[in-house]
C-alpha cells in the first residue's frame, strides 16, 4: 500500500524534507523510526511528513501522496498536545483512512477525569477521585482520604508526575494542586493512592479485540516501605531506572481468573472509551485482588521495545506482524 507516515516535530521544517529511520533515531523518534523500517520492510511505499504548525501543508500533502492509508504517529500541533484530536479530526473530513483512534476517543482519554466520570457510570473500580479547576482551585481537602495521588489532569507520559505527587495529608495535596496549576496550566486530578502492583494490558484491534499478555512494572531496589508508582524519571531516565532497579516485564504469578478479569475489564474500557486500533489499560492489582483502572492509553508506544510491542511478542506475534496489523485496523 501507499503509506504517508505522520508525526509531529517541536519546530517548522521543510514540508518536503524525507526522513529515514536513521536520521528520526538520531532526533531521537525511536516509536517513528521502528514504524519506518518496519513498513519499508513489509515492502510498502512509505513517504514521511512532520507536522509542525501549518494545516495547509498537511492538507497539500495529502492531495499530493494521495495515501491508502495515514499511519498516524503524531501527538501534537504547534507543540501542543491539547490539539492531538485535531489531527485525525481533519484526516476524517478529507475522508482519509488513518491508523488509530479517532477524535471522540482521544478527547475522552486526555481528559482523565471525564474518562473516569465515563467509567464510573459502568462501574468501573475506580480510586475515589475529585478534580482541581485551573480557574477555581479547590482550597480544601478535608473530607479527602488519604495518601493521594496527584496529577495533571491532561498530560501524558507521566509528565508531571514525581515523587511529590504522593501526598500524605491535605496540606501536602494542595501544595502540589497549586504547583501543578500554575506549571502546566491545566486541571488536577486528586485521586485515592491504590497500593498494590502496576499493570499494563494492551489491546489490538476495531471490531474484534485481542487483548495481549499483561505487562508489569518492577521496583526491584525501592525499599519495602516506599510507595511505588511510575513517575517521569520511572518511566523515561535510564540512570535513575537502573539505580532503582526499575524495569518493565511479563506480569508474575497472575492466576488464570485474575487474567480472565483483566482480557475482560480491558475489553470493556477499550470499547466504552470509544478506542481503536490499539490501546493499553493502566491498572493497579492490590495485594488482596481487586483491580483499580488508572487510566486508558488510545495510540500508546510503537516503539519495538515498549509495552506494547513487547505484549504482542509474548502473545506470538513478531513485530512485522504487529505493525501490519495495525495498518489494517486502518478506518
Amino acid at each position: 500500500m501507499k503509506i504517508l507516515v505522520l508525526f509531529d516535530v517541536a519546530r517548522r521544517r521543510d514540508p518536503h524534507e524525507t526522513f529515514s529511520a536513521e536520521s528520526l533515531k538520531q532526533e531521537q523518534k525511536p516509536t517513528e523510526a521502528d514504524v519506518l523500517q518496519c513498513l519499508q520492510r513489509l515492502g510498502h511505499d512509505v513517504e514521511t511528513l512532520a507536522v509542525f504548525d501549518d494545516v495547509t501543508h498537511i492538507v497539500e500533502r495529502l492531495r499530493a501522496c494521495a495515501p491508502d492509508v495515514v499511519f498516524n504517529l503524531s501527538e501534537s500541533f504547534h507543540h501542543d498536545r491539547s490539539h492531538e484530536p485535531n489531527i485525525p479530526a481533519l484526516l476524517e473530513l478529507m475522508k482519509v483512512r488513518y491508523t488509530g483512534s479517532g477524535a471522540d476517543a482521544l478527547l475522552l482519554c486526555k481528559d482523565k477525569a471525564l474518562a473516569k466520570k465515563v467509567l464510573s457510570y459502568h462501574r468501573v473500580r475506580l480510586p475515589r477521585f475529585v478534580v482541581s479547576h485551573r480557574l477555581s482551585p479547590l482550597r480544601s481537602l478535608k473530607r479527602f482520604t488519604y495518601p493521594a495521588f496527584v496529577k495533571p489532569v491532561c498530560e501524558e507520559s507521566s509528565d508531571g508526575i514525581s515523587k511529590a505527587s504522593f501526598v500524605r495529608d491535605e496540606g501536602e495535596a494542595i501544595e502540589r494542586i497549586r504547583f501543578i496549576h500554575q506549571k502546566f496550566e491545566c486541571d488536577v486530578l486528586i485521586e485515592a493512592y491504590i497500593e498494590g502492583r502496576e499493570l499494563y494490558v494492551s489491546v489490538l484491534g476495531t471490531r474484534r479485540l485481542t487483548v495481549f499478555p499483561p505487562r508489569e512494572i518492577f521496583f526491584e531496589h525501592v525499599p519495602e516501605d516506599v510507595p511505588k508508582f511510575a513517575t517521569f524519571h520511572a518511566k523515561w531516565n535510564e540512570s535513575y531506572r537502573k539505580k532503582w532497579g526499575i524495569t518493565n516485564g511479563p506480569a508474575k504469578d497472575l492466576p488464570p481468573a485474575m487474567q480472565k478479569s483483566l482480557r475482560k475489564l480491558a475489553r470493556n474500557v477499550y470499547r466504552w472509551l470509544k478506542i481503536r486500533g490499539f490501546g493499553r489499560l493502566d491498572v493497579r492489582l492490590t495485594p488482596n485482588g481487586e483491580l483499580f483502572v488508572i487510566e486508558a492509553n488510545p495510540n500508546p508506544s510503537l516503539a519495538q521495545d515498549e509495552d506494547f510491542a513487547q505484549s504482542a511478542a509474548a502473545a506470538g506475534m513478531n513485530y512485522d506482524s504487529l505493525i501490519q496489523a495495525i495498518l489494517e485496523t486502518a478506518y
